[in-house]
């Protein structure tokens, strides 16, 4: 039986290790990428039977994890594997305030995680598997706030409006070329995660919107990490997936 290799980042806490959890069935292989190791998710996967394979990389610092994981494609044997994909899932908040008073450094993290390792780890995966004839995904979380500014977070709407158009710029690059990978830049919803707890707990002077995501959770209007990762791999099995480069996991069906 021929193997789904699905690569995600950000996948020891959160929607990534919700989405490995999701993937770790028999005729799959995941290659997790994140800070920590889940000990957890590993445990599950020999209980299931699947393959998972995890890399502690810091993404902050992207060129090395995307010439690795050049090198990491180029070893596997295209003919085994029924499809290949890559979730951009990674991404940080800086501490929510106005941008000429957030942390420098917590500014360049946010970009390079969000939106620069993004980017390369997609150049990345286009390269080593360029001339694959199986189905090749890339699907990069987004976010509402790459379409709608929010103030106090320049950096998170920032980094998602460039995650957003690099992925219709290199849409229209994959439907020029014989079995080019379909790509997607999906806004996944709310999602009851650390980053929500981080907006909710910010200080309201420089933060004007931490009372609406405080309601947002008070309301139970959060979607469950778990919840996400499935809607969002229905989205990566759908036949019309990559018809829309940036979509919403919310639009109607």
């Amino acid at each position: 039986m021929n193997t789904h290799l699905t690569i995600v980042t950000g996948s020891s806490r959160g929607v990534g290790a919700a989405l490995v959890a999701e993937l770790l069935q028999p005729g799959h292989a995941v290659l997790g990428l994140a800070r920590q190791r889940n000990d957890a998710l590993q445990a599950r996967a020999e209980a299931a039977g699947a393959s998972l394979t995890q890399w502690q990389v810091d993404l902050a610092e992207p060129g090395p994890v995307a010439e690795r994981l050049i090198a990491w494609l180029s070893g596997q044997a295209p003919a085994g594997l029924a499809s290949v994909t890559l979730i951009n899932n990674a991404g940080v908040v800086s501490t929510p305030a106005p941008l000429g008073r957030a942390p420098l450094a917590e500014l360049s993290t946010a970009l390079r995680v969000g939106l620069e390792a993004a980017l390369l780890l997609t150049a990345a995966f286009l390269q080593a598997t360029d001339g694959w004839t199986m189905p090749r995904r890339v699907l990069n979380v987004s976010s509402g706030l790459g379409r709608r500014a929010m103030a106090g977070s320049a950096a998170y709407c920032a980094a998602k409006a460039g995650m957003d158009h690099f992925t219709r710029a290199v849409a229209l690059e994959q439907a020029a070329r014989p079995h080019g990978a379909r790509v997607v830049s999906m806004a996944p919803g709310v999602i009851d995660t650390d980053m929500q707890v981080q907006l909710r707990s910010a200080d309201a002077a420089l933060f004007p919107e931490r009372e609406r995501f405080a309601k947002l959770q008070a309301d139970g209007l959060l979607l469950s990490p778990q919840a996400c990762a499935q809607m969002l791999l229905a989205r990566l099995a759908r036949a019309d997936f990559g018809d829309e480069p940036v979509a919403d996991i919310r639009d109607a069906a």
